[in-house]
Protein backbone atom coordinates (compact mmCIF):
# COMPACT_ATOMS: atom_id res chain seq x y z
CA UNK A 1 0.00 0.00 0.00
CA UNK A 2 1.29 3.25 -0.70
CA UNK A 3 0.91 6.29 1.43
CA UNK A 4 0.55 9.96 0.73
CA UNK A 5 3.44 11.80 1.83
CA UNK A 6 3.62 15.60 2.68
CA UNK A 7 7.19 17.07 1.98
CA UNK A 8 9.39 19.76 2.62
CA UNK A 9 12.51 21.12 1.65
CA UNK A 10 14.91 20.06 -1.22
CA UNK A 11 14.92 15.87 -2.09
CA UNK A 12 18.77 16.30 -1.94
CA UNK A 13 19.44 17.52 1.48
CA UNK A 14 19.36 16.03 4.78
CA UNK A 15 16.52 13.26 4.99
CA UNK A 16 13.99 14.16 8.08
CA UNK A 17 10.85 11.37 8.86
CA UNK A 18 8.05 12.49 10.73
CA UNK A 19 5.18 10.26 11.59
CA UNK A 20 1.84 11.67 13.12
CA UNK A 21 -0.99 10.39 16.46
CA UNK A 22 -3.92 8.96 15.37
CA UNK A 23 -6.99 11.11 14.29
CA UNK A 24 -4.11 13.53 12.32
CA UNK A 25 -2.16 13.36 9.29
CA UNK A 26 1.35 14.21 7.95
CA UNK A 27 0.28 17.99 7.71
CA UNK A 28 0.39 18.30 11.12
CA UNK A 29 4.33 18.77 10.95
CA UNK A 30 3.83 21.47 8.37
CA UNK A 31 4.98 24.58 10.90
CA UNK A 32 7.92 22.04 12.36
CA UNK A 33 9.46 21.73 8.65
CA UNK A 34 9.65 25.43 8.06
CA UNK A 35 11.45 25.54 11.52
CA UNK A 36 14.03 23.05 9.74
CA UNK A 37 15.93 24.53 6.86
CA UNK A 38 17.90 22.51 4.90
CA UNK A 39 16.14 19.51 5.40
CA UNK A 40 14.10 17.32 3.29
CA UNK A 41 11.24 16.82 5.56
CA UNK A 42 8.94 13.54 4.67
CA UNK A 43 5.82 13.51 6.57
CA UNK A 44 3.37 10.39 5.45
CA UNK A 45 -0.49 10.10 6.12
CA UNK A 46 -0.49 6.72 8.44
CA UNK A 47 -2.41 4.11 7.30
CA UNK A 48 -6.18 4.83 7.79
CA UNK A 49 -5.85 8.42 8.07
CA UNK A 50 -5.69 11.52 5.33
CA UNK A 51 -5.25 10.64 1.83
CA UNK A 52 -3.50 7.24 2.82
CA UNK A 53 -5.51 3.70 1.91
CA UNK A 54 -7.91 2.49 4.74
CA UNK A 55 -8.31 -0.97 4.39
CA UNK A 56 -6.15 -3.30 7.03
CA UNK A 57 -3.79 -4.32 8.36
CA UNK A 58 -3.41 -1.71 11.00
CA UNK A 59 -1.04 -3.13 13.34
CA UNK A 60 2.58 -1.89 14.07
CA UNK A 61 3.92 -4.37 11.42
CA UNK A 62 1.59 -3.27 8.65
CA UNK A 63 2.41 0.40 9.42
CA UNK A 64 6.29 -0.03 9.96
CA UNK A 65 6.30 -1.74 6.18
CA UNK A 66 4.23 1.40 4.34
CA UNK A 67 6.17 4.03 6.09
CA UNK A 68 9.22 2.82 4.63
CA UNK A 69 7.89 1.65 1.20
CA UNK A 70 6.61 5.24 1.38
CA UNK A 71 9.20 7.09 2.35
CA UNK A 72 12.48 4.75 0.86
CA UNK A 73 15.80 3.00 3.29
CA UNK A 74 17.67 5.70 2.80
CA UNK A 75 18.93 6.97 6.45
CA UNK A 76 16.87 9.81 8.23
CA UNK A 77 16.51 11.61 11.37
CA UNK A 78 12.71 9.98 12.82
CA UNK A 79 10.60 12.07 14.34
CA UNK A 80 7.41 10.47 15.67
CA UNK A 81 5.06 12.08 17.76
CA UNK A 82 2.27 10.19 20.16
CA UNK A 83 1.35 6.50 18.57
CA UNK A 84 3.92 8.32 15.89
CA UNK A 85 6.53 8.11 18.55
CA UNK A 86 5.52 4.17 19.07
CA UNK A 87 6.32 3.77 15.35
CA UNK A 88 9.71 5.47 15.07
CA UNK A 89 10.57 3.85 18.01
CA UNK A 90 9.63 0.25 15.88
CA UNK A 91 11.27 1.33 13.20
CA UNK A 92 14.71 2.33 15.02
CA UNK A 93 14.42 -1.34 16.48
CA UNK A 94 14.72 -2.99 13.55
CA UNK A 95 17.32 -1.11 11.69
CA UNK A 96 19.25 1.11 13.97
CA UNK A 97 21.81 1.76 11.79
CA UNK A 98 19.88 3.81 9.21
CA UNK A 99 18.51 6.24 11.75
CA UNK A 100 20.58 9.22 12.04
CA UNK A 101 18.64 10.25 15.03
CA UNK A 102 15.36 9.35 16.92
CA UNK A 103 13.08 12.17 18.32
CA UNK A 104 10.15 11.26 20.32
CA UNK A 105 7.45 14.13 21.29
CA UNK A 106 5.11 12.71 23.71
CA UNK A 107 5.20 9.63 22.73
CA UNK A 108 2.65 6.36 23.34
CA UNK A 109 5.30 4.04 23.76
CA UNK A 110 3.43 2.06 26.22
CA UNK A 111 0.02 2.90 27.43
CA UNK A 112 -1.58 1.42 30.42
CA UNK A 113 -4.21 -1.17 29.79
CA UNK A 114 -7.14 1.55 31.30
CA UNK A 115 -5.98 4.34 29.15
CA UNK A 116 -5.41 2.61 26.11
CA UNK A 117 -9.18 1.10 26.48
CA UNK A 118 -10.52 4.15 27.42
CA UNK A 119 -9.20 6.03 24.27
CA UNK A 120 -10.05 3.11 22.61
CA UNK A 121 -13.77 3.43 23.61
CA UNK A 122 -13.90 6.95 23.00
CA UNK A 123 -12.35 6.53 19.41
CA UNK A 124 -15.43 3.96 18.99
CA UNK A 125 -17.87 6.70 18.70
CA UNK A 126 -18.41 8.69 15.61
CA UNK A 127 -17.56 12.42 16.20
CA UNK A 128 -19.35 14.81 13.35
CA UNK A 129 -19.61 18.65 13.90
CA UNK A 130 -22.26 20.52 11.90
CA UNK A 131 -19.23 22.81 10.44
CA UNK A 132 -15.37 23.21 10.56
CA UNK A 133 -15.55 25.48 13.44
CA UNK A 134 -17.38 23.16 15.61
CA UNK A 135 -14.95 20.66 14.91
CA UNK A 136 -11.63 23.16 15.91
CA UNK A 137 -13.85 24.31 18.84
CA UNK A 138 -14.17 20.67 20.11
CA UNK A 139 -10.76 19.21 19.41
CA UNK A 140 -9.63 22.27 22.11
CA UNK A 141 -11.60 20.18 24.66
CA UNK A 142 -11.11 16.83 23.27
CA UNK A 143 -7.09 17.17 22.79
CA UNK A 144 -7.15 19.12 26.13
CA UNK A 145 -5.30 22.06 24.46
CA UNK A 146 -3.64 24.64 26.83
CA UNK A 147 -2.01 26.81 24.59
CA UNK A 148 -2.11 26.63 20.71
CA UNK A 149 -3.14 29.78 18.89
CA UNK A 150 -6.16 28.90 17.09
CA UNK A 151 -5.00 29.83 13.36
CA UNK A 152 -1.81 26.94 14.02
CA UNK A 153 -4.99 24.53 14.80
CA UNK A 154 -7.59 25.58 11.81
CA UNK A 155 -4.12 25.52 9.17
CA UNK A 156 -3.18 22.42 10.40
CA UNK A 157 -6.53 20.74 10.06
CA UNK A 158 -8.00 22.22 7.08
CA UNK A 159 -7.26 19.89 4.77
CA UNK A 160 -8.22 16.84 7.12
CA UNK A 161 -11.69 17.00 6.96
CA UNK A 162 -14.54 16.38 4.62
CA UNK A 163 -18.28 17.56 4.66
CA UNK A 164 -20.47 14.43 3.86
CA UNK A 165 -23.75 14.05 2.04
CA UNK A 166 -25.80 14.98 5.27
CA UNK A 167 -23.83 18.28 5.54
CA UNK A 168 -21.84 17.34 8.23
CA UNK A 169 -18.24 17.81 8.95
CA UNK A 170 -16.27 15.05 9.62
CA UNK A 171 -12.01 13.77 10.23
CA UNK A 172 -10.67 12.35 7.45
CA UNK A 173 -9.50 9.05 9.35
CA UNK A 174 -10.62 5.59 10.10
CA UNK A 175 -12.33 4.82 12.95
CA UNK A 176 -11.68 1.37 13.19
CA UNK A 177 -7.82 2.13 12.35
CA UNK A 178 -7.85 4.40 15.37
CA UNK A 179 -9.15 1.51 17.45
CA UNK A 180 -6.51 -0.74 16.35
CA UNK A 181 -3.79 1.58 17.01
CA UNK A 182 -4.43 1.75 20.80
CA UNK A 183 -4.56 -1.95 21.11
CA UNK A 184 -1.44 -1.74 19.49
CA UNK A 185 0.06 1.44 21.91
CA UNK A 186 -0.49 -1.25 24.79
CA UNK A 187 1.37 -4.11 23.77
CA UNK A 188 4.92 -4.27 24.65
CA UNK A 189 7.19 -2.99 22.56
CA UNK A 190 11.04 -3.71 21.86
CA UNK A 191 13.37 -3.35 25.33
CA UNK A 192 15.05 -0.03 25.42
CA UNK A 193 18.37 -1.07 25.06
CA UNK A 194 17.44 -2.95 21.91
CA UNK A 195 17.22 0.92 20.25
CA UNK A 196 20.90 2.53 21.11
CA UNK A 197 20.29 5.48 19.12
CA UNK A 198 20.84 9.16 20.11
CA UNK A 199 17.07 10.36 21.16
CA UNK A 200 15.56 13.32 21.96
CA UNK A 201 12.65 12.91 23.63
CA UNK A 202 10.12 15.77 24.43
CA UNK A 203 7.22 15.93 26.85
CA UNK A 204 4.49 18.04 27.58
CA UNK A 205 4.76 19.10 31.62
CA UNK A 206 0.41 18.43 31.29
CA UNK A 207 0.61 16.00 28.81
CA UNK A 208 -2.42 13.22 30.05
CA UNK A 209 -0.31 10.50 28.38
CA UNK A 210 2.07 8.94 31.44
CA UNK A 211 5.86 8.30 30.74
CA UNK A 212 7.29 8.78 34.45
CA UNK A 213 6.67 5.08 34.50
CA UNK A 214 9.14 4.26 31.66
CA UNK A 215 11.62 7.22 32.00
CA UNK A 216 14.12 5.81 34.40
CA UNK A 217 14.31 2.65 32.55
CA UNK A 218 14.98 4.88 29.14
CA UNK A 219 17.20 6.71 31.01
CA UNK A 220 19.16 3.74 32.12
CA UNK A 221 19.29 2.05 28.75
CA UNK A 222 20.44 4.59 27.37
CA UNK A 223 22.87 6.89 29.56
CA UNK A 224 24.00 10.21 28.01
CA UNK A 225 22.77 9.39 24.57
CA UNK A 226 19.12 10.70 25.49
CA UNK A 227 18.06 14.08 25.81
CA UNK A 228 15.65 15.03 27.53
CA UNK A 229 13.16 18.58 27.66
CA UNK A 230 9.88 19.19 29.18
CA UNK A 231 7.70 21.56 27.20
CA UNK A 232 4.67 24.13 28.27
CA UNK A 233 1.23 22.48 27.25
CA UNK A 234 -0.09 19.38 27.12
CA UNK A 235 0.66 16.25 24.36
CA UNK A 236 0.07 17.92 21.42
CA UNK A 237 3.09 19.78 21.62
CA UNK A 238 3.58 21.10 18.06
CA UNK A 239 0.55 23.32 19.22
CA UNK A 240 1.13 24.06 22.57
CA UNK A 241 4.79 24.38 22.19
CA UNK A 242 5.57 25.11 19.05
CA UNK A 243 8.41 27.39 19.22
CA UNK A 244 10.10 25.34 22.24
CA UNK A 245 9.41 21.71 20.65
CA UNK A 246 11.19 23.44 17.02
CA UNK A 247 14.39 24.81 18.84
CA UNK A 248 14.87 21.68 20.84
CA UNK A 249 14.39 19.49 17.64
CA UNK A 250 16.49 22.33 15.57
CA UNK A 251 18.97 22.02 18.39
CA UNK A 252 19.61 17.93 18.79
CA UNK A 253 20.13 17.85 15.09
CA UNK A 254 22.35 20.70 14.70
CA UNK A 255 24.58 18.86 17.50
CA UNK A 256 25.61 16.12 15.45
CA UNK A 257 22.90 14.36 14.28
CA UNK A 258 24.71 12.49 10.81
CA UNK A 259 21.57 12.92 8.25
Amino acid sequence: MTLHVHEWGAAGAPRVVCLHGVRNHGRHFAELARALPGHHVLAPDLLGHGHSPWEPPWDVRAHCDAIVDAVGPDPAALIGHSFGGRLAYELAARAPKVVAGLVLLDPAILLPGHVALAAAENARVEKAYVSFEELVERRYDESQLHAAPRALVESSLADHVVTGDDGLVRYRYCHAAVVAAYGEMASQPPPFASVPVRTLLVLGERSYLPYDQLLDAHRAALGDRLDVVIVPGGHTVLWDALEETAASIAAFLHAGVPV
